[in-house]
């Protein structure tokens, strides 16, 4: 049980540094001109589906509450 918190942790940790990378290259991009909007769909989307895991491995991560 110990181990299988420990990997969700760790992937909610790689996950969350990932979605703050995506930010940077989101904000990086969103400067620079001629602007690439497919890119940057495409950057902002990824972040999205990032997020959505995140949410659920956290919701995973906590324990039930006593009814």
């Amino acid at each position: 049980m110990d181990e299988q918190l420990h990997s969700l942790s760790r992937r909610l940790i790689e996950l969350r540094m990932e979605h703050a990378d995506l930010d940077v290259m989101i904000d990086q991009l969103s400067q620079q001109l001629p602007l690439d909007e497919l890119t940057l769909r495409r950057l902002k989307k990824r972040r999205l589906l990032l997020r959505d895991q995140i949410v659920r491995l956290e919701q995973a991560n906590e324990p039930d509450e006593p009814a």
